[in-house]
């Protein structure tokens, strides 16, 4: 369900809020200084969206509240050029490092991927935007404040924690893959890890190279808590009990 939200110039918030947004405002300002020149500020854009995220979350259980993770920005036809000009990727990754840290410091959960994107929007004044958020789930999820459980079990790809949130996940060189990994030693689709009742399977996906668990190379395996995965120069670690996640 989406939900828009006007931007409002002043709703600052006290406490671990204030602190985070001064935080964010020095990750984000560099890129976004210089891309608008017009009254919008950064930390106001970075503001909007943890507004969507507050007021898109949902209480999922008494350790889990949920918050959309697909977030529309919409600029002003003005703000929206200056943008292009710069590069939007670059400051749709900024945003998104943005969200994940503020879905951290609130105690949110994700149900698939972060994406930000950018639109111009004729009704939207120079200076002033919009976001429209959905909750949409996915393969994986940036690792918030999340614990790995054999439903969800938690994978660390090169440092990068990902949560699984569907039954099936794709690790590969292909841009298509849920989890891409930049290794000229992995197969475009080299490996699927799939949650079952009976455990997380690993298979080989027909890769050139092969996957490998604890040293072994292997077609298909059954991972348990602690297992390493190697694929090309990657390495995968796994976890799905509390105890031993670090």
């Amino acid at each position: 369900m989406g939900t828009g939200l006007p931007l409002r110039k002043g709703d600052g918030r006290m406490g671990a809020f204030g602190k985070f947004e001064r935080g964010i405002e020095n990750v984000v300002n560099s890129v976004f200084s210089r891309a608008f020149k017009s009254e919008i500020k950064p930390v106001e854009i970075a503001s909007a969206v943890n507004r969507a995220m507050d007021e898109g979350a949902a209480v999922y259980s008494r350790a889990r509240t949920i918050s959309p993770n697909e977030f529309t920005i919409s600029l002003s036809p003005d703000d929206f050029a200056k943008l292009e000009n710069w590069g939007r990727a670059a400051i749709e990754e900024e945003l998104i490092d943005h969200a994940i840290k503020y879905a951290t410091s609130q105690g949110y959960t994700f149900l698939g991927p972060l994406r930000m994107s950018f639109e111009s929007g004729v009704e939207q004044g120079v200076g002033t935007t919009r976001v429209s958020t959905q909750t949409v789930r996915g393969a994986v999820a940036p690792v918030t404040n999340s614990v790995p459980s054999p439903a969800n079990p938690i994978i660390d790809v090169q440092g990068q924690r990902y949560l699984l949130t569907g039954p099936v996940t794709i690790i590969g060189r292909g841009s298509e893959s849920d989890i891409v990994v930049d290794d000229t030693g992995v197969s475009r689709h080299h490996l699927e890890l799939r949650v079952t009742p009976r455990g997380v399977i690993a298979t080989d996906l027909g890769s050139t190279n092969g996957s490998f668990v604890e040293g072994h190379r292997i077609s298909a395996a059954t991972l348990v808590d602690g297992n390493t995965i190697t694929i090309g120069r990657t390495r995968i670690m796994f976890w799905t009990s509390p105890e031993s996640y670090a």
